[in-house]
């Protein structure tokens, strides 16, 4: 199993959950990803990435 610190964070200590997205407007992920990321092991942490960059590229789109 990989090191939990393999892949980085997306963490830019910027904590402020969005009521309406359900997001912190941070880092993008739900509470249960930033959650999750502490256990998670590199292939699960590149699945939430992805979801991160989904949702940047639909806002900003």
């Amino acid at each position: 199993m990989n090191s939990p610190e393999t892949i980085p964070s997306p963490c830019i200590e910027v904590c402020r959950m969005n009521e309406q997205s359900g997001l912190c407007e941070g880092c993008w992920r739900s509470l249960a990803e930033i959650v999750q990321w502490a256990n998670a092991d590199d292939d699960e942490k590149r699945l939430i990435l992805a979801r991160i960059e989904q949702r940047v590229a639909q806002q900003f789109s």
